[in-house]
């Protein structure tokens, strides 16, 4: 437990460094696929964040999610793929292939909803190569191209808000 805060540390740091700004590629590519990424430590809801992205017509099929948990029992059977610390090397490396796969697929949108700064997370988003990111403002600005003030607690109002916005820029 307690390496796993000196791990959080070194890691961040490492993170923080090599932190890019997002590149504004200009793309008129209508979203199809979408990437989310949650902290399950802090949001529970995950099929109500999905429901709300069928209803403004993403296909279930289209999206992939990718689940963070601070720590996991052995015998804990998920629905989707989770990584925690223990994935991560203490260089920042990606050890589980899942992470791997996730962070190369090239989606139309990437989700990264989580609203506390985490090294784990913010590499995941950092790395990904997904064409359009979108989190919370209270993340580092550096790694999204669109960010909605709201908390984790909202996703009602964080789907409402994103849609409106890929109307207005007509990424649907």
């Amino acid at each position: 437990m307690f390496l796993n805060h000196i791990k959080e540390f070194l890691f961040k740091k490492i993170v923080k460094k090599n932190i890019t700004n997002v590149k504004n590629t200009p793309n008129d590519l209508l979203i199809k696929t979408v990437g989310i990424i949650f902290d399950e430590n802090y949001f529970y809801e995950k099929e109500g964040l999905l429901n709300e992205l069928k209803k403004n017509g993403i296909v279930e099929n289209n999206c992939s999610i990718l689940v963070f948990k601070n720590n996991s029992k052995k015998n804990e059977t998920f629905s989707y793929p989770i990584f925690t610390y223990n994935d991560i090397g203490w260089s920042g490396s990606i050890l589980k292939k899942e992470v791997q796969h996730f962070i190369s697929q090239p989606f139309d949108l990437l989700i990264s909803y989580y609203d506390t700064e985490k090294a784990a997370l913010l590499s995941i988003t950092n790395q990904s190569k997904a064409n359009f990111k979108v989190g919370f403002s209270t993340i580092d600005k550096r790694l999204n191209h669109f960010m909605i003030t709201t908390n984790a607690e909202n996703y009602k109002v964080f789907i409402d808000e994103l849609f409106k916005y890929l109307k207005i820029l007509n990424k649907i």
